[in-house]
């Protein structure tokens, strides 16, 4: 993985479903990069038909995707012929995501996708706005996951339909960012439609769940207060002795007795 927290493992992408299923899990979450992007298994046909076979044999399923392709080049700060380029990207992403059974696509507007100024967001949610239709066809929901404060992100996510688009809520993002969980199901709690379970230090990168500055108690609790019956997807800090299965079985469980509120 090149030392990347989070990146598509080209090497051994197809030992990930048993191995998912060795674990007892259920479903995996798809990282799109855009390197490499029209090689990636999800974008070519035979691609498509190997995740499929993959999920009936190990009894997996691929209900979301984490684009990084559209933080690393994001069209909403591209122009002319390099903006259309990778909104024809996006499309494209859709459709295929259609084909293997993905329901959602998280945007992540961090990092170097960070919407900066008024004429960015205007760029990105014309588009979504344009192709809102397209995705519910394609039974798709896009659904944004920003370093927006709670006020703001309400604001930005209540320009956008509800049965088109929603918010993932990364707590270890939040926790890096000293948002209080509180505000933020205040703020937007109904929009929520994924979550990424993460743990980071305040101003920090990715560490061990309960860590980090995460409130998990409090966060859990906010979400069965919530009735919320989406997907928890890990994306938690990666062994620090190659025993990668071992610290994810230690995280399910911890995860486990969160959402009990044990």
């Amino acid at each position: 993985m090149d030392g990347k927290i989070q990146a598509f493992p080209w090497d051994s992408w197809q030992q990930e479903f048993p191995a998912a299923q060795g674990l007892g899990l259920g479903l995996m979450e798809w990282t799109l990069d855009q390197d490499r992007l029209d090689q990636n298994p999800l974008l070519t046909p035979q691609g498509q038909q190997d995740i499929r076979r993959l999920c009936h044999a190990h009894q997996l399923t691929i209900p979301s995707l984490t684009g990084d392709c559209f933080m690393q080049a994001p069209f909403w700060k591209a122009h002319g012929q390099d903006r259309a380029a990778l909104e024809a990207d996006f499309i494209a992403i859709a459709r295929a995501c259609a084909e293997v059974g993905i329901q959602m696509i998280v945007v992540p507007l961090v990092d170097n996708g960070r919407l900066e100024n008024e004429q960015q967001e205007e760029a990105l949610l014309a588009f979504m706005l344009t192709q809102a239709d397209l995705f519910r066809a394609l039974g798709l929901r896009i659904i944004f996951e920003s370093d927006f404060a709670p006020g703001d992100l309400a604001r930005f996510i209540g320009r956008l339909p509800a049965d088109a688009f929603g918010v993932n809520y990364d707590i270890g993002n939040s926790a890096a960012l000293g948002y209080k969980p509180l505000e933020e199901f205040a703020a937007y709690g109904p929009r929520i439609v994924n979550v990424h379970v993460k743990d980071r230090g305040l101003g920090g990168t990715t560490v061990p769940l309960g860590t980090g500055n995460a409130d998990f108690p409090l966060v859990f609790r906010l979400l069965r207060e919530a009735a919320y019956t989406g997907y928890l997807i890990m994306q938690t800090a990666r062994a620090s002795d190659d025993d990668h299965a071992g610290a994810l079985r230690h995280y399910m469980g911890q995860i486990e007795a969160w959402a009990r509120g044990v």
